[in-house]
């Protein structure tokens, strides 16, 4: 499994992408071909150049068209009648929905009445198409993120003077973790967010894998203070310990019921939380209380935060950052006299059946839980021996 990781100090955009899949190994007569197939009497460029000693590749569309509205039906014709991988003609469809589904609802229209602006131009088709294509070209299983800077102050579009992130990148990047920092511009463009929004599965710290290639794409402007570049790192998924970047939410409270507090705690689990715990502690005067602590990923904080105000009785929480170490872990399944049953195992030896599936089958069989552990635990440690 080949994964690749965008590392956003400095922001996206499409023509970055390109660039960057480009230096870290992407075939370039695989794309310009592709791209040729749109039939959009483009052109295209790849070079070398330098952004704060940092050498990158850029990449450039020339094109003499001047249309730059087009609607979603008739982009999605140009897609459709290209000649391209089929992952990557699906891959850029999704990316052109999403872009739809934020601007149709930040204008408040139907998405097939969305007018694309700057994202309709022949170079914004050919930079998400070319992203597409670069990452099939580099047999590319999984594509992660690390948090996202997206500049700031403001910046000039057809409807005139926004601040930044405009509002279709911040809908886009809802719910991602994003920052400001560097030169007071547009960082991340709606381009490069669809880009990363609809293809990543997840954002955050370095996954772990053993780097095979990087690549930085150039992006227009050499700012003088960081390196106005996006690396991308590419390599296999490894079996070391992985560092993830979590939130941990907390509060203390000495004014609800138990009951209160168990079902906060299911409501938070089904929400996406990672984990919640229920601590007692004493407070001031000695009041007896519980501490109810919950891990979860930073896009879903604040969702997670609103469910602890909603079904607790705090009228404030702690939120801090945290790695969180995560052995890397699969998932068989063994046959028992009791049903099938998933045990989740690491390459060091250790394992575990999955409790729900244990739980299942007692309760069907009508026999104790610990009876169904011990079997699916024994069955496996013979499997894993043979394996040796």
């Amino acid at each position: 499994m080949t994964l690749c990781y965008f590392d956003v100090f400095s922001g996206i955009s499409g023509d970055m992408t390109v660039g960057a899949l480009l230096d870290a190994g992407a075939d370039w007569p695989t794309l310009e071909s592709a791209l040729k197939s749109l039939q959009l009497d483009a052109t295209f460029r790849l070079f070398k150049t330098k952004r704060k000693g940092i050498a990158a590749s850029k990449f450039c569309v020339d094109f003499t068209e001047q249309k730059k509205h087009r609607h979603l039906p008739h982009i999605e014709k140009i897609i459709q009648a290209g000649e391209l991988p089929a992952k990557a003609k699906t891959n850029a469809l999704a990316v052109f929905q999403r872009l739809a589904e934020a601007e149709a609802k930040v204008h408040d229209v139907p998405m097939e009445k969305v007018h694309f602006h700057e994202v309709g131009a022949v170079d914004s088709i050919c930079d998400i198409v070319g992203a597409c294509v670069a990452l099939e070209s580099l047999n590319i299983s999984e594509v992660h993120c690390s948090r996202i800077n997206v500049g700031g102050g403001t910046v000039e579009t057809e409807h005139g003077t926004l601040p930044v992130p405009a509002p279709a990148t911040a809908l886009l990047l809802n719910g991602r973790p994003i920052y400001s920092a560097g030169p007071q511009t547009e960082l991340t463009t709606p381009t490069g967010a669809a880009l990363l929004t609809t293809l990543a599965l997840s954002f955050g710290a370095f996954p772990a894998i053993q780097v095979k290639a990087q690549g930085f794409g150039a992006g227009d402007k050499d700012f003088p203070g960081q390196a106005n570049v996006l690396r991308v790192l590419i390599g296999h998924r490894s079996h070391a310990v992985e560092a993830t970047s979590v939130s941990i939410i907390e509060a203390n409270i000495d004014d609800s019921t138990p009951q209160v507090l168990a079902y906060a705690m299911e409501r938070l689990l089904a929400a996406g939380a990672l984990d919640v715990t229920l601590t007692p502690v004493y407070m001031k005067k000695n009041r007896p209380a519980t501490m109810i602590s919950v891990i979860a990923t930073p896009e879903l904080t604040e969702s997670l935060a609103a469910v602890l105000f909603a079904e607790t009785s705090t009228l404030g929480l702690r939120i801090s950052q945290a790695e969180r170490r995560v052995l890397a872990r699969q998932i068989a399944e063994v046959e028992t006299s009791f049903g099938k049953v998933r045990i989740k195992y690491n390459e060091n030896g250790s394992f575990s059946p999955e409790y729900d599936d244990c739980r299942q089958a007692a309760a069907a069989k009508g026999v104790p839980l610990r009876t169904v552990i011990g079997e699916a635990n024994q069955i496996f440690a013979r499997q894993w021996k043979s394996h040796e």
